[in-house]
């Protein structure tokens, strides 16, 4: 029988609410949290390990339990509501380049320095939906496994190949697997929906303020733009990627 936890003060209660909230601490221990069942179940399903599992007392699968707790510390550890009774601790695994695999017409997501990780999370969802084979943070501003990023992708951070690198990094990967590089922006560009992206293609995003630096514009193989009837003149970031996203899949859906 797992081990009941009554105390908000426990030791472990207190460990877990610091890799909530501090990015260091998850980053220097190689683990991260995950809350609720879908998200819990999808961590697994993609191979990444549990450390330590809390269920609430008196769930149904309280045998999965490593730790039990009560519906006071429950409360303490669970960041949102209705989320079936289940916190874990899970152990990260390398998310370098090198373990990226593509398909023979890979579709790459390319984001740089992306700060908000609601943003990055509703990406990385989009990414999923679309197929895409890799999403590549580019000096990321926020941390992988923020657990707001987390709840924001449903999951599909663990699902979606994702590797964080350099973009002087990202930039050597692409141009060594042949894939070319359209860069999303205002400037000098043509209408998405008349660049080809059939072929091998990174689609490559800037941050939500500043925009793309010079480095990835200055590389691109294309300048692209969604065209903005009305007095805006960008879109949030994940609407952006979505748009362009499935327009290479259109696109590829049309070849066959």
């Amino acid at each position: 029988m797992p081990e009941l936890i009554s105390s908000p003060q426990n030791p472990k209660v207190r460990d877990l609410i610091a890799l909530q909230t501090k990015s260091r601490e998850r980053k220097a221990r190689g683990l991260f949290v995950v809350e609720g069942r879908r998200e819990f179940e999808r961590a697994r399903a993609a191979g990444f390990e549990p450390a330590t599992v809390f269920v609430r007392e008196g769930e149904a699968f309280a045998g999965e339990a490593d730790f039990l707790v009560s519906e006071r510390v429950y409360g303490k550890i669970a960041m949102r509501g209705g989320t079936e009774g289940i916190v874990a601790v899970m152990r990260t695994r390398d998310i370098s380049l090198d373990k990226i695999s593509l398909s023979p017409a890979p579709l790459v997501l390319v984001l740089e320095s992306v700060e908000k990780p609601g943003n990055l999370g509703a990406v990385l969802r989009s990414a999923d939906a679309a197929g895409v084979d890799a999403v590549l943070v580019c000096d990321p501003l926020t941390d992988l496994f923020n657990p707001n990023l987390i709840r924001a992708s449903l999951g599909a951070v663990f699902s979606v190949p994702t590797a964080v690198c350099t973009s002087e990094e990202a930039y050597a990967w692409l141009s060594s697997n042949g894939i070319a590089i359209l860069t999303a922006q205002l400037q000098d560009s043509e209408l998405y929906y008349r660049t080809d992206m059939i072929r091998p293609t990174a689609l490559v995003f800037g941050a939500e303020d500043t925009g793309l630096s010079g480095f990835w514009r200055e590389r691109a193989d294309a300048h692209i733009r969604i065209p903005m009837a009305g007095m805006m003149d960008s879109l949030n970031i994940s609407v952006s990627a979505a748009i362009l996203a499935f327009e290479a899949v259109r696109q590829r859906n049309l070849k066959r």
